[in-house]
């Protein structure tokens, strides 16, 4: 993933990142997929105004939280079989965009155990908040 910084509308922003976040999943359209999880590994960019995210007393709350974007992954997670990564990655990156704070997302999922002859398959996403 290649940072956006430089897009005009994410040049005030900073890049909140969490890289390689692997769980197991039940996720794919073949049967032996829908029988046993699988690695599925997630990267993950949010943008952030500066404005937004520039701690004045280093308290947690003046930041968007690491933890956020974990705790979204795993709960989107748990709601059960996804049979396909193009879902599973738009609803995780349109429940990160609502987070009030986040002005984009970039988000890829990849599952490394498909082929044995590459590294991953995988798809990506990235999202804009709309501007009002």
């Amino acid at each position: 993933m290649t940072s956006l910084l430089m897009h005009p509308a994410l040049s005030d922003c900073r890049r909140v990142f969490l890289r390689n976040f692997e769980v197991m999943s039940s996720i794919g359209v073949h049967d032996f997929e829908k029988r046993d999880q699988q690695r599925v590994l997630f990267n993950v960019e949010l943008y952030v105004p500066l404005a937004d995210s520039t701690p004045m007393d280093d308290e947690l709350h003046e930041v968007v939280d690491y933890d956020f974007i974990r705790d979204t992954i795993v709960q989107r997670l748990s709601q059960g079989h996804t049979q396909l990564q193009e879902t599973l990655c738009d609803d995780i990156a349109r429940t990160l965009l609502a987070h009030p704070k986040v002005r984009a997302v970039q988000l890829s999922t990849q599952k490394p155990d498909v082929y044995p002859d590459c590294d991953s398959v995988g798809v990506e996403v990235l999202y804009f908040r709309e501007r009002t």
